[in-house]
């Protein structure tokens, strides 16, 4: 279990115990807004980047900490369609908006990212565009959200798979849900980071993926969806095969593989990925 399960989901997977962090927030009166400050988080963004240019020993003392406040502002994880499936059964309402990261770096975005609430619907809409000071005179700015059924979006979830997108929970700050991305390694500045240059703000699922030789028929679809770089060919025997300890655990390789040759393993039983995140 990752950290986050241990702290907020009293062992069990912490997004999907969504009971655990209401309570924490109702008892907690500094967090009742969940303001996200974002010239901060890219202030301590900047910060972990710096840290990553000095010699080992000062890495070694100064990185734990810049990481930990990073990721109490704003940070995600991997998680399989399964899951994301049992999210959407918690939530209320889904809105579909703007990515922050393929804005920030000037690529065409075609809104991979849905918002996500216990609220109802129409107050869900508000408070996600909801602005200090706005509203005051004319009610929340709501133009160019997109309010979908938990089921559409699913589907458009579904066809992100085929194209290698991963699927990712996020908060701001921790541990409170506020959607779910579909990144890429090229455009997501979350998954470029954790994979290219080890600022892990994205953490691994909670699995690993694993292939059955003896399905595997060698057609290396999976290698061209797979963000981490964790799957290889083994010339010799025409078959894939999958390093544990580079997978993230999205399944993503599953939704193109033609021969159901790929499936999903808890990344506690696997020992030599039992303590990567």
């Amino acid at each position: 279990m990752c950290e986050n399960c241990h702290e907020h989901g009293e062992g069990k997977i912490w997004y999907l115990q969504a009971k655990n962090y209401s309570l924490d927030l109702r008892s907690d009166l500094k967090r009742r807004g969940i303001v996200f400050d974002n010239k901060l988080y890219w202030q301590s963004l900047q910060k972990w980047e710096a840290i990553k240019k000095k010699p080992f020993l000062i890495r070694a003392i100064m990185e734990p900490g810049i990481r930990r406040r990073v990721r109490q502002q704003h940070s995600g994880q991997v998680l399989p369609i399964e899951d994301v499936e049992k999210v959407f059964e918690i939530v209320n309402s889904v809105v579909r908006v703007d990515c922050w990261c393929r804005k920030a770096r000037n690529v065409k975005d075609l809104r991979y990212c849905y918002g996500i609430s216990v609220l109802p619907p129409d107050e869900h809409t508000q408070r996600v565009a909801r602005r200090p000071g706005s509203g005051f005179l004319s009610g929340a700015e709501t133009t160019g959200l997109e309010r979908l059924t938990k089921e559409e979006a699913l589907n458009h979830m579904r066809e992100y798979e085929k194209e290698g997108l991963v699927h990712s929970v996020w908060v701001a700050p921790e541990p409170f849900i506020i959607g779910i991305c579909n990144c890429d390694r090229s455009d997501c500045g979350a998954l470029s980071r954790t994979v290219m240059a080890g600022i892990d703000t994205l953490t691994r699922a909670e699995y690993v993926s694993e292939v059955d030789p003896e399905l595997c028929n060698g057609c290396r679809n999976c290698m061209r969806v797979c963000q981490f770089g964790a799957i290889g060919y083994s010339a010799a025997n025409k078959k894939v095969f999958i390093d544990v300890t580079r997978c993230f655990g999205c399944g993503v390789c599953r939704s193109v593989c033609t021969k159901n040759a790929i499936h999903l393993r808890d990344r506690a039983s696997v020992p030599v990925a039992a303590n990567l995140w």
